[in-house]
């Protein structure tokens, strides 16, 4: 994935190695695996249950971050005669490995999914399955779902189809490799239909009045000096990618829906209130939205690189909260949702292609599997159903809390020592009850952290009138900024306005 790379002196590893292992204990995360599931693990990699259908002369790709193993997604894009496209989406069957009740089944819902460490990845399955046996490495053969996805000509879905299968992915590619075919004309006829079919769903989307924000995400990462900060901005093999896996979560929604039985991923429309105080932001950032102007499209309309827009977006994600996960059931008396749709893709949607990495897509998987085939959903999975969304919602929970725990020691430890010193920062986020505290975002070093206004109030009337003008954060504006605190043990940093 594309990054911003940031000269700054990189904090030690060795150091915040040693710190990380410190909270993988605070945070009680378990590295280690139980012998049963081990001895499980090699167990099942060697007999899984494979499917009859034999589709590994399908020419499959996949398209994932350098170095990655646990590869969950392959696909291949074609014409289709008379017009329109076919996309094959193969995810790994992770249900060929996993035994219902079975230790591996005890420990995934234990763990419920991947967690990333700046220094060590904590995965769902045991990596003997995760990167090797179900993983879609190219030139295995691997059991697979297979969806077969047929758009007409402007990108809309026509027809759906999915079957077990058995596939071989022959090449792999990672995100930068692709861009730069595309953009530099030299890409073969699949990363082309890629680029065309990912930006015929963009389109979808904004038709749909669906929407993805462009906020760069704060990132760690190690180098071979130590660790340093930077911001990912996904770029558009990243959103012709996640098009095609979006394209098949909608899918497998309308097929579950369809049916009365799965596990959909939900997010409430946000309140009018809601879309008002992002108005009034908006007035205060000078980012122009006219009332005849949909939200999406002055979403799309923003630069993230620009500080007013960046504060903006900032502010935008709020609406994103309350994502969750919804089981249902009809014959079980658990309906569905009355409102299914997902706020931000403006459709119906569920998790289902990244089984290897989160515990619900594989609950999903075979709810899918089984309508598709006309076969009754298997007892172990809907069973587990009612308990899915719970176990979901703790797992996201320890993921959120995961990551900014790491985030916030390297950024402590590459600001430790440097208390007094002033930067530059954009403010990003202000209290609305405590408008003088709010958010900061310093491009070098890439921190994110609280601020303060200067305390004003000791001064005469004079003061006091300049504490009405300086004693609140300026929402979206460059200002100066000095470290008042970097303390690694408690992972804190804090800055106050200049």
């Amino acid at each position: 994935m594309p990054r911003r790379k940031l000269r700054v002196k990189a904090a030690d590893s060795a150091r915040i190695n040693t710190e990380l292992t410190e909270l993988r204990t605070l945070l009680e995360i378990h590295t280690e695996w139980p012998e049963a599931v081990l001895a499980e693990a090699e167990e099942v990699a060697e007999r899984p249950r494979l499917p009859e259908y034999d589709a590994t002369d399908l020419p499959l790709f996949t398209v994932d971050p350098p170095g990655s193993r646990d590869l969950d997604q392959a696909m291949h894009l074609t014409h289709r005669a008379g017009g329109g496209y076919r996309v094959f989406y193969a995810i790994a069957d992770v249900a060929a490995f996993v035994r219902p009740g079975g230790a591996i089944d005890a420990e995934a819902r234990r763990r419920v999914e991947t967690l990333y460490f700046p220094d060590h990845r904590i995965p769902l399955h045991p990596a003997r399955i995760s990167e090797d046996a179900a993983s879609l490495l190219p030139g295995e053969p691997r059991p697979a779902l297979l969806w077969q996805l047929d758009l007409d000509a402007d990108g809309a879905l026509v027809v759906a189809d999915l079957r077990r299968a058995l596939v071989r992915s022959h090449r792999r590619l990672d995100y930068a490799a692709v861009e730069r075919a595309v953009d530099l004309g030299g890409a073969d006829e699949q990363l082309a239909l890629l680029a065309t079919v990912g930006r015929l769903r963009e389109e979808q989307e904004r038709a749909r009045g669906g929407i993805s924000l462009p906020v760069p995400e704060q990132e760690v990462e190690e180098t071979l000096h130590g660790y340093v900060l930077g911001f990912r901005a996904p770029g558009p093999a990243d959103g012709w990618n996640a098009q095609i896996s979006l394209l098949t979560g909608m899918a497998a929604a309308e097929l579950m829906l369809d049916a009365g039985v799965g596990l959909l991923r939900t997010l409430p429309a946000a309140p009018a209130g809601a879309y008002e105080r992002l108005r009034r932001i908006a007035a205060a950032l000078d980012v122009d939205w006219p009332r005849a102007l949909p939200y999406p499209e002055l979403i799309r309309s923003l630069d993230p690189d620009v500080p007013l827009n960046a504060a903006f977006l900032n502010a935008c994600t709020g609406l994103l909260r309350g994502a969750g996960y919804r089981a249902f059931d009809a014959s079980r008396g658990l309906s569905a949702p009355a409102e299914p749709e997902h706020a931000a893709l403006a459709a119906p949607y569920a998790h289902c292609t990244a089984p290897l990495r989160r515990l619900g897509d594989r609950f999903a998987q075979e709810v899918c599997a089984a309508v598709a085939a006309g076969e009754d959903v298997p007892d172990w999975a809907r069973e587990a159903l009612p308990e899915v969304p719970a176990l979901m919602a703790s797992g996201d929970r320890r993921a959120g809390e995961v990551e900014r725990a790491c985030v916030d020691l390297v950024e402590a430890e590459l600001l430790a020592g440097r208390e007094g010193e002033d930067f530059s920062a954009v403010v990003i986020d202000v209290d609305e009850k405590r408008p003088a505290s709010g958010t900061v975002q310093l491009r070098d070093p890439a921190v994110r952290a609280r601020c303060d206004a200067p305390d004003v109030t000791a001064g005469g009337a004079d003061g006091a009138a300049d504490g009405a003008a300086v004693g609140r954060l300026p929402l979206g504006r460059v200002i100066d900024v000095r470290l008042t605190k970097a303390d690694p043990a408690t992972r804190t940093v804090r800055f106050a306005a200049v």
